[in-house]
């Protein structure tokens, strides 16, 4: 369910990673080629990007149409460059409402956040449960009645203890762990770093140097962390699953869930 991407780079139009590519974000709404659970993404979608020059804070636009029928956004893609951006595109799971705030990507102050998968029973008390578990300050920010949003508050508690990305999505994949079975595919980004889990659905990685052809984007290095590759670029490599990705410009690395290097593409 859903399909995400994130990318840290040099300041590309929100095009060249939303509808431009041949596999792109808006073609794997209807047409996923690696997606294990469900198959239409048409439950609504988000893009959040950064422009650090003017504020910390992302700028932030979601949506519960599906994203091939948003004509605003597609006339604006085009003219919208940023060198960090996270989007998705939602395959919402009953009983859970199709309604804007279920839309991912979720903000909290420099955070953007995304969740592929689904926490099993959520919707009858394992919602409440996993509830329980988040600061008072955390689940009173809360907007909607996802399960994403539950495990993003999560995810918030540990950085706001001091774990850095990847060790926040651990903690809050063992959390839910803890209580229900759940497919966690996570991506988190403050716009300088990016971590991304690999808990049950495909996950795929891409770090470019720099050198070579871009298919037309600027020069210079570029990680790209995605439910799956939106072309198809040798240098894409599929993370394993019970995996953490941290990337950040200087490249990726891939580490097990319970510790230990898994592999790393630099």
């Amino acid at each position: 369910m859903c399909r995400f991407v994130a990318y840290l780079g040099p300041p590309t139009s929100l095009a060249s990673l939303l509808s431009a590519p041949p596999h792109s974000l808006v073609r794997q709404s209807y047409a996923p080629r690696h997606q294990r659970h469900g198959r239409v993404n048409a439950d609504g979608f988000g893009v959040g990007w950064y422009d650090k020059a003017v504020r910390a804070e992302p700028a932030r636009y979601r949506s519960d149409r599906p994203i091939w029928s948003d004509r605003s956004l597609a006339s604006m893609a085009g003219l919208i460059h940023s060198g960090a951006v996270l989007a998705a595109v939602r395959d919402a799971t009953p009983p859970a409402a199709v309604e804007e705030s279920g839309s991912p990507p979720f903000t909290s102050g420099v955070w953007l956040f995304a969740h592929n998968g689904a926490v099993a029973g959520f919707a009858d008390g394992i919602g409440v449960a996993l509830r329980r578990r988040i600061s008072a300050p955390r689940r009173a920010a809360i907007e909607g009645a996802s399960d994403s949003e539950v495990v993003f508050a999560l995810v918030l508690d540990a950085l706001d203890g001091g774990a850095p990305p990847a060790e926040a999505l651990a903690c809050a994949v063992a959390v839910v762990e803890s209580v229900a079975p759940a497919r966690l595919n996570l991506v988190l980004t403050d716009g300088e770093r990016l971590a991304a889990s690999a808990c049950g659905d495909t996950l795929f990685v891409l770090h470019d140097a720099g050198a070579g052809d871009r298919g037309g984007r600027p020069a210079g290095p570029a990680s790209v962390v995605a439910s799956e590759p939106y072309d198809d670029d040798p240098r894409w490599v599929q993370v394993p699953d019970r995996c953490l990705v941290s990337a950040d410009l200087a490249g990726v690395t891939v580490a097990a869930l319970g510790g230990g290097l898994a592999g790393a593409s630099t």
